[in-house]
């Protein structure tokens, strides 16, 4: 890992950040419901993604309905995915975004609510290893986001404070997430999920997807760790 002193790291979501999947996910999740009995819309489904299957249950099916199924849908979704990761490719300049932040000096590490094996097939695809310092992903924390556990562990892992590090996500839970433990983050709308809502979430800035902050990162929170305040 680049570890230098006063290091600052950028903890990047996977799914809808890097990744083009989230509508592949929300296909997933809306077919697990129905094949167990659940008619949720699409819609609903889709501003649910981004959450671990703890959370997203929840929203969609309530807190207080019999859990006796939720293992049965989770496993569902996973195979349906699954179907999918021949197919996984990443959002237009994805893995150059990694490598400049690199350049720049960040730690680079990936924050994930994804499984061990989509974690690691989303990386492969990303194709951009010699930018990532360390990763995190669903298996390593009890809880998903919007809690912070992910963004805790994705902080251990750069070993750096909350002041010192930015969280690049799509989705409304992650900016939450990053909010709760003090850390500042942008928002890409590559998942679907609007500049309004996002920036209401606290999100700072807002761009179109990774090739947008890519092109923009001189003028981003990105631009360089030296000018990273907390």
């Amino acid at each position: 890992m680049r570890q230098q002193q006063d290091s600052a790291a950028v903890l990047f979501d996977v799914d809808g950040t890097l990744m083009d999947t989230v509508y592949l996910h929300t296909v997933a999740w809306w077919e697990a419901l129905r094949q167990n009995g659940h008619r949720v819309p699409m819609a609903a489904v889709h501003r649910s993604i981004g959450m671990g299957s703890d959370h997203l249950l929840d929203r969609l099916l309530g807190e207080d309905r019999e859990r006796d199924g939720d293992q049965a849908m989770s496993a569902a979704h996973d195979a349906l995915y699954a179907q999918y990761w021949s197919r996984l490719a990443p959002l237009e300049g994805a893995a150059d975004l990694l490598k400049a932040c690199a350049d720049r000096g960040w730690v680079v590490v990936l924050a994930s609510s994804a499984s061990a094996d989509e974690f690691r097939v989303m990386k492969e695809v990303l194709g951009a290893d010699r930018a990532i310092d360390a990763g995190t992903k669903g298996d390593d924390v009890q809880k998903s986001k919007p809690s912070p556990d992910l963004v805790q562990q994705a902080l251990k892992r750069a070993d750096v404070p909350p002041e010192r590090a930015v969280f690049v996500g799509d989705a409304v839970w992650d900016a939450q997430a990053a909010r709760r433990v003090g850390v500042r983050s942008l928002g890409v709308l590559s998942g679907g999920i609007s500049r309004e809502e996002l920036m209401d979430a606290g999100v700072e800035q807002v761009y179109d997807g990774p090739a947008d902050l890519l092109a923009k990162i001189d003028h981003s929170l990105l631009s360089s760790p030296e000018r990273l305040t907390g």
